[in-house]
């Protein structure tokens, strides 16, 4: 199956600034117990198998220890309530990992499958400024970190992390993060985010 995806990310998780998982390249653990993080994805061009899933946007849940290559992890999928069947059932192929691509290498680490639901997902960029709603539990913002030293410049940002979203992230901060769905709770005020653009294909 041949298909390919470029748009936007962000995530946040309730690590502090920033997660020590993706600035080590997932050698380092966590900053607390368990790690709840969103990553939200909004295509803004795509193709999966011959089917169009441009403008359409999927959020991946996870729930790891706070080592996150010991496994033991809790995955939900939300897929965009505007997604028509076959397109709902691609984009759960790509983003599951089903179908290849950077999603599957986290598979061995999933022990636990929460399942996927069909939600209304706004997605929305604002120059630093970048959020996720999902449905009336999850109302995620984040912004990417300024210097005052330089409050104009680019933002910091990390690089070869192995991040299956981008190896270069941008370092963000949560500005109101709440997340409650799929049996898992969580504020991510203050703490972890990133952005960054996405481009897979396989």
């Amino acid at each position: 199956m041949a298909w390919q995806l470029r748009g936007t990310y962000l995530e946040n998780c309730n690590c502090e600034v920033a997660c020590p998982c993706a600035a080590s390249a997932f050698a380092a653990p966590a900053t607390y117990d368990r790690c709840h993080a969103l990553l939200a994805f909004h295509v803004d061009s795509g193709e999966v198998d011959g089917i169009d899933v441009s403008d359409r946007s999927v959020a991946v849940i996870l729930d790891t220890p706070k080592q996150m290559t010991d496994g033991d992890w809790r995955v939900g999928l939300f897929v965009d309530e505007r997604a028509s069947d076959e397109q709902a059932e691609k984009l759960a192929g790509v983003f599951s990992g089903q179908v290849g691509g950077p999603m599957a290498n986290l598979a061995p680490l999933i022990s636990e499958n929460l399942g996927m639901e069909v939600a209304a997902i706004e997605f929305s960029d604002d120059g630093r400024r970048h959020r996720v709603r999902i449905g009336d539990g999850v109302d995620i913002e984040v912004e990417d970190v300024a210097s005052p030293l330089d409050p104009d410049g680019a933002p910091p940002r990390l690089t070869g992390t192995r991040h299956p979203a981008n190896d270069t992230l941008t370092v963000a901060r949560g500005r109101s993060a709440h997340f409650r769905g799929m049996g898992i709770e969580f504020s991510g005020d203050g703490t972890s985010g990133f952005s960054a653009p996405f481009a897979w294909s396989s």
